[in-house]
């Protein structure tokens, strides 16, 4: 009994050995995928995009017969709200509007309104103004064009991101509801340089007629969408992703276009780390750099996007500058525009 035991255990000792080095030298499948590699950009880029209907970003007062009237007010519309169908006709432009109503006249119109999440019908009676032109009383927006950065391409699916923030209407803070939209080769013309209390910008020119990519998601991480010219980004090295636990305060630089089409690298510092909770604003960083600081006084409205590098990752991308101290801004993690590219 006593030798059955002995073989016993050896055998399992065996058993144990193998199995620990097993363990040792087999690495575990999640530990085999590759790291996710981005080509960074902080290439300069011309955005447009048309929204899924059209947009209110103010409620009006219009006359008539000598008095001051507002259908849109008296069914209460608001700014923000989208008008998606009228009499069930799918609303594609202002002019779209505009027309469904001269032919309408003062007949009421069925609309199709949606307000954050929530789909309501209203119905509405379109007011002759003085001039014979038809009109609801509400200022109407279906579109934006302006320039932006590109962050990331990712060359395995061809996609890109950029702004490390949504589109939002200037009127109503409103994230653009999206229908289609494009991005545009841009050149920098001029920087209007920041200053305290006065943000700065980048202006360019850009061709709405040469599209050199889809934009297909705005959300409040991002915009992205997929690149159809192969000849417009030159493409660089590809760098590791920072995952946010790795993203920590000190040395960094961010890539740029501020003047033509070439885009340099600039020293940055990432002075705190704010968390993830927050979609745009997971960290402050303050420029550094000579060169930048001559040419912009620090971030300026265009620079949204450039992506943020550290230990040979990227890790972010610049969002918002802040008013009161043009040198400083705030960045988003890397793995937040990730995570909302879906």
């Amino acid at each position: 009994m006593y030798e059955k035991n002995k073989k016993q255990r050896k055998r399992f000792a065996a058993w144990l050995a193998a199995a620990l080095c097993f363990g040792l030298c087999v690495t575990p499948a999640w530990a085999q995928e590759s790291e996710q590699t981005l080509i960074p950009l902080g290439k300069a880029v011309g955005i447009k995009l048309f929204a899924d209907g059209v947009l209110i970003v103010e409620t009006s007062e219009l006359e008539q017969n000598g008095q001051s009237v507002s259908p849109a007010e008296d069914c209460g519309l608001q700014e923000g709200d989208l008008i998606l169908r009228i009499n069930d006709e799918k609303i594609q432009s202002t002019e779209h509007v505009q027309s469904i109503l001269q032919e309408n006249g003062e007949t009421p119109v069925a609309l199709e309104v949606k307000r954050g999440s929530q789909i309501m019908a209203v119905d509405i009676v379109p007011v002759r103004c003085v001039d014979g032109v038809y009109r609801l009383g509400a200022w109407i927006r279906d579109s934006m064009a302006g320039i932006g950065t590109l962050t990331y391409y990712d060359p395995v699916t061809n996609t890109y991101g950029a702004l490390g923030h949504g589109i939002t209407d200037v009127d109503t803070a409103s994230l653009m509801p999206l229908s289609t939209g494009s991005i545009m080769e841009t050149t920098v013309k001029a920087v209007k340089k920041g200053q305290q209390g006065n943000p700065g910008e980048l202006k360019g020119d850009f061709s709405v007629q040469r599209d050199v990519g889809a934009l297909q998601a705005n959300t409040d991480a991002g915009i992205f969408g997929t690149v159809s010219d192969d000849n417009f980004l030159p493409l660089g090295e590809a760098y590791p992703v920072a995952r946010n636990g790795e993203i920590h305060t000190g040395a960094a630089t961010i890539l740029s276009t501020v003047s033509g089409d070439v885009t340099r690298e600039y020293a940055v510092e990432i002075v705190r780390l704010c968390g993830k909770d927050q979609p745009t604003r997971n960290m402050i960083i303050r420029v550094t750099d000579p060169q930048l600081l001559e040419i912009t006084g620090g971030i300026v409205q265009g620079m949204s996007g450039s992506p943020i590098l550290q230990d040979g990752k990227i890790v972010g991308a610049v969002t918002h500058v802040l008013v009161n101290d043009p040198t400083r801004g705030y960045g988003i993690f890397i793995e937040n525009m990730l995570e909302a590219a879906g």
